[in-house]
């Protein structure tokens, strides 16, 4: 899958999907090529044109003016010597100066893929993936750069990462070291990101890139729900079916940034990577510094196929572990049931009906622990409030248990409540700066997980109740961003990599708890969808979506989602209504369709249901553990965007094209309304299907479509389509 042409010196990364080049030019400098659809036989003939660019200036060893940094696509550029564009590396050396110069040496190509040390990244054995590394040096700087390129055998996948490797005898300051740097040729492309807020998370725009710098970034602490760590550049011509469409995904949770700038000569330049924003970190002799993984994806045929690589790509070789390819139990959580305000009896109701209605675990939430009744106060005691549980964990455990199902447990434990046993006994714990005020939210404070023994005695209070816990799921939350990010461990000249070494010190508790308990189902969360990114899913193979449970307002965070994450991965629960966050009512088939969308679950007082409601739900958890394989592993399709229309559409497609589940919504009534087709997707054109008593055949279903229909009612409605092979 990598070639190298010791002629004309360039280097083919390709399988059946995708190709990608890179040239050593002149001086050894790296320039990129091409990244895009299968090249079978490449002539050489793409290398950089020659031509005299006013105001573009030339290396030294150039023969000429017509060889310029300025105007080339660079594979992974520096600033300073001739590159006046967004850089990918920036170094500050002890005697001030900023110039870095790294030129190509030498290469290696492997089977397989390397770890990456202390990171969550996509894994692959010698038969799935070839890999390539470039190895670059600054001479002057005594500095290694290794480029590492990974190339996946059957995916339109490139995955990449950077290590700058100190051989100098003296400390760099990194102040940039991106995960991957894109260069585009002249042409129109468009961009696509997923902003948002709580509860109105991952909310796709699109774009027209335009002459200047555009930043798409985190400096929350968190990959955030404001700016999801992925962006998709498109062009104007690309739809969910056609087009290409090139996707950039960070496997990172902290602090992030993309930049996207177009040159004066109308190239675009896409640097990904940890946010360089208050980022310093001192490299010392002898020491390496590795970049979290950037996933490059290409697609041709619209945003759906790029969408299916992603899916495929992190179920396959990004989840670990026992729920790799599992389905996942549906659920009851009792938060939106009872917040805080909760004994063993009333948990116990809730159970008893669980067990009546088939739902398959029940989990409780935020307070049984410490002497937590509101949120103000215990985060750090991780240790069981046994006046308000009537005793110990285990035994509702064990009552759940002899009910049928499983037990699970909510923790926060990167935060600490200023009322806690923690907080009174280790106050320097908490990120503060010295002589100033610490911020809070939600009336807590962030845990310094840059320090080891911060972490391990999270850890051991994890363990204690763990270990004597039968416990099959956890959910792991984190309720604020950062603020005041400052470590009483580290020097003053160490303060720029506090941030990062959090996110190491999380990567390093998280890979101990789940590696120690393998047979629990972990969800990650923060504040819902705070942290919905690719490292996090690592360590964790779910994540709450959001914790905006309204229907309505699911279906934009649902879709948006969708573009780089796996239905799998999207914890979606049916809540009850006057809905918690939006006061809108809406009804149960809408809920349950959205719902079952993703990982089905309930958070709402299941004692207080009618007769009525309880049948509806019944009946949805058996549709839904009859199709849970298709829904949570089938090929997820978007038809309609709710972003665009009053309506919204998506279906899924089992693997052998035998089975298929439509879902079709539409927000708001209107007078006199048009009568709508849905035209269905990812069928076998020559198969014929059973649907609601009838025949259809897949080139029908596709291509004519299906009517919607026309008695639905009101806001809100939704209609159900089911396709089964004959």
């Amino acid at each position: 899958m990598i070639e190298y042409d010791v002629i004309t010196h360039f280097f083919h990364l390709s399988n059946s999907k995708i190709s990608y080049l890179i040239q050593i030019e002149e001086g050894n400098h790296l320039a990129h090529l091409y990244f895009g659809k299968k090249i079978k036989c490449y002539s050489g003939l793409r290398s950089y044109p020659r031509l005299d660019r006013s105001f573009s200036p030339n290396p030294s060893e150039a023969l000429d003016r017509t060889f310029s940094l300025d105007t080339m696509l660079m594979e992974y550029p520096s600033h300073g010597n001739g590159d006046f564009r967004e850089p990918a590396i920036q170094l500050q050396f002890e005697d001030g100066s900023t110039i870095c110069d790294f030129r190509y040496q030498d290469y290696h190509i492997f089977d397989g893929k390397k770890d990456l040390p202390g990171l969550p990244a996509t894994y692959a054995d010698e038969k799935q993936a070839q890999t390539l590394e470039l190895v670059l040096v600054d001479e002057v700087a005594k500095l290694r750069l290794i480029l590492s390129y990974t190339i996946f055998k059957d995916a339109a996948v490139l995955t990449r990462s950077a290590r700058l490797e100190n051989l100098s005898n003296q400390t760099v300051a990194i102040q940039r070291l991106a995960s991957s740097n894109l260069d585009f040729y002249a042409r129109e492309l468009e961009i696509i990101d997923l902003h948002g807020a709580w509860g109105h998370e991952r909310q796709l725009e699109r774009q027209i890139i335009t002459q200047g710098t555009r930043v798409f970034d985190s400096k929350r602490g968190s990959s955030s729900h404001m700016q999801n760590p992925f962006v998709a550049l498109v062009e104007p011509t690309t739809t969910e079916f056609q087009g290409e469409a090139f996707g950039c995904c960070l496997v990172y949770s902290g602090n992030h940034a993309t930049i996207i700038q177009k040159d004066q000569y109308e190239q675009t330049r896409v640097v990904m990577g940890i946010n360089p924003f208050q980022f310093c970190w001192n490299l010392g002799p002898n020491e390496s510094f590795t970049t979290p993984e950037a996933i490059l994806v290409y697609s041709d045929q619209g945003l759906n196929q790029l969408s299916a690589t992603y899916h495929d790509l992190f179920n396959q070789h990004l989840v670990r572990g026992k729920y790799q390819g599992k389905e996942r139990p549906t659920l009851i959580n009792n938060w939106e049931a009872t917040y805080f305000d909760f004994n063993e009896e009333k948990l116990m109701q809730i159970v008893d009906e669980a067990e009546k209605l088939g739902i398959e675990m029940f989990v409780i939430d935020d307070g049984w622990f410490g002497k937590r009744d509101d949120d103000y106060s215990s985060l750090g005691d991780w240790f069981e409030y046994r006046e308000k549980l009537n005793g110990r964990l285990q035994n509702i455990a064990e009552k759940v248990h002899a009910k049928g199902l499983k037990f699970g447990l909510w923790f926060e434990p990167e935060m600490i409540s200023e009322d806690s046993e923690l907080f009174r006994a280790h106050p320097d714990w908490a990120f503060q700066v010295p002589n100033r005020s610490r911020s809070t939210s939600r009336s807590q404070y962030v845990l310094d997980f840059s320090r080891e023994e911060i972490r391990e005695n999270i850890y051991q209070q994890l363990t204690a109740i763990l270990d004597h816990t039968d416990i099959d799921y956890i959910k792991w939350d984190m309720n604020r961003n950062m603020t005041e990010v400052y470590s009483a461990q580290l020097p003053p000249e160490s303060q720029g990599e506090v941030a990062h070494r959090y996110i190491l010190g999380l990567y390093d508790l998280l890979e101990k708890i789940t590696t120690r308990y393998p047979d629990v189902l972990f969800e990650s969360c923060s504040g819902g969808g705070g942290r919905f990114d690719a490292g996090m899913l690592y360590y964790m193979p779910q994540t709450w979506t959001s914790d905006n449970t309204d229907a309505l307002a699911r279906l934009n965070i649902q879709y948006g989602t969708s573009l780089a994450y796996p239905i799998s991965t999207m914890g979606s629960h049916v809540s009850a209504v006057p809905n918690h966050q939006t006061h809108r009512v809406t009804s149960l088939a809408i809920r349950g369709n959205v719902a079952m969308s993703g990982v089905l679950g309930y958070e709402l007082d299941l004692t207080k249901l009618t007769d009525e409601e309880k049948t509806s739900i019944q009946e949805q958890i058996v549709f839904y553990k009859q199709h849970r394989a298709l829904f949570q592993f089938g090929r997820f399709i978007r038809l309609i965007s709710p972003f665009e229309k009053n309506s919204c559409a998506w279906m899924f497609v089992s693997k052998d094209q035998k089975e298929a589940i439509a879902f079709y919504f539409r927000k708001y009534a209107q007078a006199s309304f048009p009568l709508e087709t849905l035209r269905l997707a990812g069928l076998d054109e020559a198969q014929i299907y059973e649907s609601n008593g009838c025949e259809i055949s897949g080139s029908e279903a596709m291509h004519l479509g299906l009517y919607i229909d026309e008695n639905l009612t009101g806001d809100y409605a939704t209609q159900m389509f089911y396709l089964k092979a004959k």
